[in-house]
């Protein structure tokens, strides 16, 4: 690698093998003895085509690369229960070990493979507050009806329960002697109920839904002071007591939070005095309640999220929807939680669970445990669609049996101390399964074990190592033959870098025709000219490189997973995934790390909104579809839940006078009209208002059809018949008229005229008249 026209290895003033491959990935070191005698020091570290070049033998060159290889590699699973239901694989391979020099990429693939009928455990944890009598009534036969439904998803399926309310002491709840016993004393809508406690665990997991239905019943609620209750207390109760709460190994573990109100978090015990932090552990007294309520203070979200990833549990909050966006934002904080909407009287609770589970289920994220600070660490999904998707380690929108694979390339910083062995493991969020990895370093050379000292190649004055040698204090040259301070002054043109410049740069001494580079407080001088440093490089917010990335002769050489001129811009393009998977939802371009919209209207973290795109309506019109009417393509994937969070006003008549509102109109599969407006409020909510029923045309009676044709065609001959009657009617008073004048000429023309010629008129007149 060339930084501006500059060898990366020649310039980086290796003095050893070792050095030399800290240097770069791409540098080789020649071990040969009478390898470039004529030559600087440092020329024994270039690129290995360049060594071989110039006369180096392929036996003495030191270039050890990156590897893997597969410890335990036992095929995935197809099938959850069953006889082989402790030998199920979901993961492969389940042990791999990493020879690693640093800068030498490596890469390795893991699939995961969800297997059908896998063991359910489910713990029902309840808000028992007053707030939730009538939840408590409505849940009182849930045993039941819940394994019903989650026996179509699985056939080995547990139910277990446990209550909560908050720490019974000051502000938190009443303390006062009247309310020790009953805490509603002097509430007139509700003055019974059971005293304050912190958690309970009240039935074990278990497969009898029936014993279920019998402690629900038993159950009565309390009262606490505050609106926050301490639920946080009675998750990582039910995460950590595993052998109380009875989770199995080889099972789902899902704990369903059932809550309407918002939590007390880390800090709040305070309030009560309270100052011990929460230490994680399992404080279950004999008879199942949380003995150290009133002695801790609350679990911070890193340490509940901790302990649930440690158990292998998927938090599913069960919320009204008053509280839905706080409970959302939280599931961002701690990895495997879902939130979905519960009803005031939880009627839907059975429903919500198991469409949490199925998006449970649709979904494969890798997480990463004890990850050594020195390995970088990138991952690429290959999902159902046969797709990379670079920066991501999650795939969604997956049915059970799919196999999904991931290609994860490791790099390591630095070396550790020598004999040291790291490792970590990689596992599917919510999975029992894992993937083991140990990683052992390549940062010595083969060379190295025929070290010598006071080697008389060093006019024993050094220790030959790797074909050269390291002179003791006082002594330089390439074979330890001159002593510090003589100068032959009419060579010290071998310590400039070129004619007119300054003696080692003006940064170090010339002594036996090498320079020897001064000290610096900012850090290292190098070089065969002392023409490099480690500290000359850019900065970002004043760190050097951004942290991410280590400054050589002036340039940043960046970690993996980051890019620019001081290492400032990473790829990681998680943060750029939507919900739909697509990075920035196909609207814009993911720049280190967040996304630039590149679509005219277009906004969000990642380029979800816009209400002036053209497939706008098409977008939401697919939320419309699965959330009213539970049709359409998002109804057959069980995706609706996830990628429809926006909230839908259903109306008798929708208003279209708004101009920050996009209409929206299209045609259902029943020839029906579906309007619906779409709009983005001030705080960044997407709000969708639809009709509650599609406009649909009323066919028209096949009687009244009939009715109206026959009525229409009398209706016409009766119209017609009155044109011919209007016409013939005109006609004869136009023949009469006609008449009546001529009969009004022959009674004049007989006044004037003799006899005789009336006579002959009359003639005439009767014979015009007969005829």
């Amino acid at each position: 690698m060339d930084f501006l026209g500059l060898n990366v290895c020649t310039s980086g003033s290796a003095t050893s093998c070792e050095e030399c491959l800290l240097i770069h990935p791409s540098c080789a070191w020649c071990a040969q003895e009478d390898f470039g005698q004529a030559r600087t020091l440092n020329s024994r570290c270039d690129f290995s085509q360049n060594l071989q070049k110039r006369g180096c033998d392929d036996p003495f060159i030191e270039n050890p690369r990156s590897g893997s290889s597969l410890l335990r590699s036992k095929p995935l699973s197809s099938k959850g229960s069953g006889v082989t239901q402790y030998d199920v694989i979901q993961i492969y391979p389940q042990k791999i070990s990493l020879s690693l020099r640093p800068g030498d990429q490596t890469s390795f693939e893991v699939q995961v493979r969800p297997v059908e009928d896998y063991p359910v455990d489910l713990y029902y944890l309840m808000d028992l507050s007053l707030s939730m009598k009538d939840d408590l009534d409505t849940i009182r036969n849930l045993g039941t009806k819940l394994a019903e439904e989650m026996r179509k998803l699985t056939s080995n399926f547990r139910l277990g329960f446990g209550s909560f309310v908050d720490k019974n002491i000051s502000p938190f709840s009443y303390t006062a002697p009247k309310y020790q016993d009953n805490p509603c004393n002097g509430y007139k809508l509700f003055p019974n109920c059971v005293p304050t406690f912190g958690f309970r665990h009240l039935l074990s997991l278990t497969d009898k839904v029936d014993r279920f239905n019998e402690e629900v019943q038993k159950q009565l609620v309390s009262r606490n002071r505050d609106a926050p209750e301490g639920g946080f207390d009675a998750i990582l109760q039910a995460a950590v007591c595993k052998e109380k709460i009875g989770w199995r190994k080889e099972a789902y573990h899902l704990l369903v939070f059932a809550t309407d109100d918002v939590p007390h978090l880390a800090l709040d015990g305070k309030l009560g005095g309270l100052v011990h932090p929460h230490d994680g552990q399992c404080h279950l007294n004999d008879k199942n309640e949380y003995s150290a309520a009133n002695m801790m203070d609350y679990p911070s979200l890193a340490l509940l999220g901790e302990k649930l990833a440690e158990n292998n549990i998927f938090l599913i909050f069960a919320v009204t929807k008053r509280h839905y966006v706080l409970y959302k934002n939280l599931t961002a904080l701690i990895p495997g939680t879902t939130v979905e909407i519960l009803d005031q009287d939880s009627k839907n609770i059975i429903q919500l669970i198991v469409n949490a589970y199925n998006n449970i289920r649709s979904k494969v994220e890798l997480s990463v445990w004890d990850h050594p600070e020195d390995l970088n660490l990138a991952f690429t999904a290959t999902c159902q669609d046969g797709q990379p998707l670079t920066g991501l380690r999650k795939c969604a929108d997956l049915k059970i049996g799919d196999t999904v694979s991931f290609n994860i390339t490791v790099d390591a910083r630095g070396c550790p101390p020598k004999g040291t062995r790291k490792g970590f493991i990689i596992r599917p969020v919510g999975f029992k399964d894992r993937l083991e990895v140990s990683v052992d370093y390549r940062c010595d050379c083969s060379c190295t074990y025929y070290t010598k000292s006071n080697s008389s190649r060093c006019n024993s004055a050094g220790t030959y190592s790797c074909g050269m040698c390291h002179c003791e204090p006082g002594y330089l040259g390439a074979r330890c033959e001159c002593e510090e301070g003589e100068v032959d002054h009419q060579h010290l043109s071998a310590c400039r870098e070129a004619e007119g410049k300054q003696v080692c740069s003006g940064r170090g001494e010339c002594s036996c025709n090498q320079c020897l580079c001064y000290e610096s407080e900012f850090g290292k001088i190098y070089g065969t000219f002392c023409e490099c440093d480690d500290f000359s490089c850019a900065r970002h917010k004043g760190i050097l490189c951004s942290g991410h990335g280590e400054c050589h002769c002036g340039e940043c050489k960046c970690h993996a997973g980051y890019i620019g001129d001081n290492c400032n811009c990473s790829t990681e393009t998680a943060s750029c995934a939507s919900d739909d998977g697509k990075i920035c939802s196909g609207r814009g371009s993911c720049v280190c790390g967040r996304c630039q919209c590149t679509e005219p209207g277009a906004f969000g973290d990642t380029c979800e909104k816009c209400p002036t795109c053209p497939d706008a309506c098409g977008t939401k019109r697919e939320c419309i579809e699965c959330r009213l009417f539970n049709t359409g393509r998002l109804a057959d994937n069980q995706t609706c839940q996830r990628m429809c969070k926006d909230e839908i006003i259903t109306v008798e008549t929708l208003k279209t006078d708004d101009s920050n509102t996009v209409q929206c109109v299209y045609k259902t599969e029943n020839d029906c009209v579906m309007k619906f407006t779409y709009s983005e409020h001030a705080n960044g909510q997407s709000v969708l208002t639809a009709l509650k029923e599609p406009e649909c045309a009323v066919a028209p009676n096949a009687m009244t059809v009939l009715l109206a044709v026959v009525g229409s065609i009398l209706l016409m001959g009766i119209v017609l018949l009155a044109i011919w009657k209007l016409v013939i009617t005109i006609h004869d008073r136009r023949e009469f008229a006609r008449f009546q004048s001529a009969r009004s000429r022959a009674r004049y023309e007989m006044v004037r005229f003799d006899p005789s010629t009336l006579y002959f008129f009359y003639q005439n007149y009767n014979e015009t008249v007969l005829l």
